[in-house]
């Protein structure tokens, strides 16, 4: 009975550390480049597009800016197309829905566990 009362323990610890290693890639930005730098991309750890820019050479300097902001808002757009997919398999799955607590992977709880709650 120890042994399972001690990993019960460590999963538990286990959890506490995977959740804050989870919240800490929210922090972590990196950065890609094409084209010999013509293009940068900087992104979290997580694949939350933070912000796309564009070398001056590519374009009309005025259109710069809207471009760049219309390439960010069209990868949150595709994230967010990704998500409701992923969860719509799961429902068809039922890998999510039939557990006691709805935990859906996504912000809008409330949309997807409104049954529930």
């Amino acid at each position: 009975m120890a042994d399972f009362l001690g990993l019960m323990k460590q999963a538990a610890e286990l959890k506490t550390k995977m959740e804050a290693m989870q919240a800490e890639l929210d922090h972590i930005e990196v950065e890609g480049t094409a084209g010999g730098g013509m293009v940068r991309v900087t992104m979290t750890a997580k694949g939350e597009l933070k912000s796309v820019k564009f070398d001056p050479s590519l374009m009309k300097p005025e259109e710069k800016e809207i471009a760049e902001d219309l390439v960010v808002a069209a990868h949150a757009h595709a994230r967010r197309a990704g998500v409701e997919a992923v969860l719509m398999q799961r429902r068809l799955l039922g890998t999510w829905r039939d557990r006691p607590t709805c935990d859906p992977p996504i912000a809008d709880k409330q949309k997807y566990c409104k049954a529930r709650e």
